[in-house]
């Protein structure tokens, strides 16, 4: 089977470049319900036009709509389905299981790829969505070459991976941290890219800098390790890039269109080309691509990458911002239009700025970026070293300016859509198959029974015949065993505790008895479930269930698998990380087999409500609202404490964040915690029932913990928190749009 060259169309433009160098699909965004909001993506005529060509081509078009949607959009998520299924694109790229669930209801013609924001690491993931009509995963970036040959010796699904472009500190997926900082959610295709901002450690000396890009990886590359992944049967090979240029899109696929030409061919016998050659032109292709320093990532981490000893993929001295650097303004003259700033000289004699080029200003102290188009670039004179060049008023000596495409190397590529310009209005075309007006269904939840022990009987909309399997009342969440003993001075109905190996091994050991008993603990699995963990939290899981710990919270469609021979004995509660966000993605997560639902901590008021309307409200109680949380803002699968020897930083705005290192990971985590204590007594009147205290992740003392269970059992208010999205929900611009209005990057 041949490797499918898969490549980012952000613009029409784009798309050309795409086609024109050799890419076998492409993959876009139309105006709604996809990740990179931020770029141009397309209109429904400039789509259905791309549609026609591209079939013509004998190439193939998926479509993006990878981000989740909230219960009130979900007749425009209905309406836009629609439109695709009568399209007819060769697949849809999906996050939410709520689209799943709709696509597979309600129009099954459509072909489904889970995202990588959907976070699947392990065969047992692929499989869980193979066996729901899934039939491609595009896997997480965190895994090795072991762990990708692993996956495909243990599954028949398509696997897609990415080889180049720009990398997430933050598994895929689990990145909370510009939803945190202003409703701008990474899972909406709002990220603001927290991960490339300028932050300050809190302790001083130390071997980090006491200022740099902390979490702002290199780009990947792996043009040179594609024969391995030609050995290791991927299906498809993407390009990440849908907010790049056309340039960039046309250099990038042009390389690795080389190196998979030449590879195919040396299966066969034939050309005069080796692989080591095509390599080599396409490392050429590359060094002028205008992105960050290169990074195989995890690629050729050894032990699963659970603890990679090299991180060069992070480098605190680089800068957030993509291009080449041009060097610091060490001079400014001129005013308005005739503003200019001097850049000094260096040795890259292909890097001379000219007229017409695109350069992206960044602030010294990271408060401000912007990209510019030179009006004026020319050597200096009279003494003075380097170029002046044109600068954009509110930047000037010290801001560092990077040259991100160049006019000379602009290359022209015959349309993919005939007259695309004339059909980018944004009124549609004559005949145009636009969204129409149908009204979603609303999907059969049905609630898998309990183990036999606990004497419940299946239910569709209805409570239980046992509902105290999960009691009433307050569950708090911790992640250290010492904290069972902190907890245990106020007790909660449950405690919730996260299943890592520390405390598994402290769990199955015969040492002194804990102050829970196992009937009295629900242990949290992690939501990045990479293929080297798979097996050791299997038979973890089952010493466990001998030992008598049946109350499981999942957090990956991988982990259902986990407890396939346990379905008399353990009760499952779907995590947070399953994204119940909506009434079709609760319907998917309860097919699944659980008892219970944790909303997710991006959620809002109204969005919990309107998932679970008056007409459902008897599954109200099944729910398990979080009122008190550190919401883990970056969820890192390396142990960073190698490179970063501090705790605790602060960004320009002097925001404060921990930084919490372990040997399977690290957290990134806010000062100020999400709390919603004193919304209790509403949220028991309008029929919910149980409610999370998480504490995980964190640590604290026995003060803290005695104030926060006091406001929660007095449902008051505490001081120094933040309402999340609680209130306020995601951000909308002037229109009430919730996908929000496009930033400059």
């Amino acid at each position: 089977m041949s490797l499918e060259l898969l490549a980012p169309a952000g613009s029409p433009e784009a798309l050309n470049a795409a086609v024109g160098e050799g890419a076998d699909a492409v993959y876009l965004g139309l105006k709604s319900f996809n990740a990179r909001m931020r770029s141009a993506n397309f209109t429904w005529s400039q789509f259905e036009g791309a549609l026609r060509s591209l079939r013509r081509m004998g190439k193939k078009l998926y479509v993006t709509v990878n981000t989740v949607f909230e219960q009130r959009e979900a007749d425009r998520m209905y309406q836009l389905l629609k439109y695709l299924a009568n399209a007819g694109p060769d697949a849809i790229i999906v996050q939410d299981f709520g689209v799943v669930a709709m696509a597979r209801s309600e129009f099954p013609s459509l072909k489904i790829h889970a995202s990588t924001q959907m976070n699947i690491a392990s065969a047992r993931g692929a499989n869980a969505l193979s066996r729901r009509g899934v039939s491609r995963v595009v896997l997480s970036r965190e895994l090795s070459l072991a762990e990708l040959k692993s996956v495909r010796a243990d599954t028949n699904m398509e696997l897609e991976v990415f080889v180049h472009g720009a990398l997430c500190v933050s598994a895929s997926g689990l990145c909370l941290f510009s939803s945190y900082l202003g409703g701008k959610s990474a899972n909406r295709g709002m990220c603001t890219q927290a991960c490339r901002r300028l932050y300050h450690r809190n302790t001083p000396g130390g071997v980090a800098p006491e200022s740099g890009y902390y979490f702002s990886p290199g780009d990947l590359q792996l043009l040179e390790r594609l024969p391995d992944l030609a050995a290791a049967g991927i299906t498809a090979l993407k390009i990440e890039g849908r907010m790049k240029s056309a340039d960039y899109v046309g250099a990038v696929v042009s390389a690795y269109r080389l190196v998979i030409d030449a590879i195919e061919s040396a299966a066969t016998g034939g050309g005069d080309e080796t692989i080591g050659q095509a390599i080599e032109r396409g490392q050429a292709l590359l060094r002028n691509d205008f992105a960050r320093s290169k990074t195989s990532f995890y690629f050729d981490t050894s032990a699963g990458a659970e603890n990679p000893t090299h991180l060069a993929w992070l480098n605190a001295a680089q800068d957030g911002g993509t291009g080449l650097s041009l060097g610091a303004i060490c001079a400014v003259k001129g005013a308005g239009e005739q503003r200019q700033g001097l850049i000094p000289a260096h040795n890259n004699a292909a890097l001379v700025p000219a007229a017409g080029d695109s350069v992206r200003l960044h602030r010294g102290d990271d408060s401000q970026r912007a990209a510019h188009k030179l009006k004026y670039a020319a050597p200096a004179s009279g003494g003075e070293s380097g170029w002046w060049i044109s600068i954009p008023e509110g930047f000037g000596t010290g801001d560092r300016v990077y040259l991100i495409q160049t006019k000379a190397i602009s290359k022209r590529y015959n349309p993919v859509i005939a007259h695309h310009k004339a059909a980018s209005s944004k009124t549609h075309t004559t005949g145009s198959r636009s969204p129409g007006r149908e009204h979603a269904p609303f999907p059969e939840i049905t609630i898998a029974p309990l183990p036999a022990e606990h004497g419940a009987k299946k239910a569709k909309h209805t409570r239980r015949e046992k509902p105290d399997a999960f009691p009433p009342g307050l569950y708090v969440a911790v992640s250290r065993i010492n904290d069972l003993y902190i907890v245990q001075s106020s007790r909660p109905v449950r405690v919730m505790l996260t299943l890592n190996r520390a405390n598994a091994a402290v769990l199955l050991a015969d040492d002194k008895p804990l102050p829970f008993k196992p009937a009295e603990i629900i242990l949290t699995l992690d939501p990045y479930f990479p293929q080297a963990a798979a097996e050791p939290l299997a038979a973890n899981i089952a010493r466990l269930i001998a030992k008598g710990y049946r109350q499981f919270a999942v957090n990956n469609p991988g982990h259902l698998s986990l407890f396939r021979d346990y379905r008399g004995q353990a009760l499952l509660v779907a995590g947070p990380w399953l994204y119940t966000f909506n009434a079709w993605a609760l319907s998917f997560v309860a097919s699944l087999g659980v008892a219970g639902f944790v909303s997710p901590l991006e959620n809002n008021r109204q969005n919990l409500e309107r998932t679970l309307p008056p007409g459902r409200a008897s599954l109200r109680p099944l729910f398990f609202v979080p009122v008190f949380a550190w919401p883990p803002l970056f969820h890192i699968r390396a142990n960073l404490a190698p490179v970063y020897d501090f705790d605790a930083f602060s960004d320009s705005r002097g925001e404060q964040f921990s930084l919490v290192t372990t040997p399977e990971g690290s957290l990134v985590l806010p000062e100020n915690p999400f709390s919603i204590t004193d919304k209790i007594p509403f949220l028991k009147a309008a029929g919910f029932e149980r409610f999370i205290i998480d504490l995980s992740g964190h640590g604290f003392k026995k003060t803290d913990y005695r104030d926060i269970m006091r406001a929660a059992a007095e449902g008051v208010p505490l001081p120094g928190i933040s309402r999340f999205n609680w209130k306020n929900g995601f951000f909308k611009n002037e229109e009430g749009d919730t996908q929000g209005k496009r930033e400059q990057d």
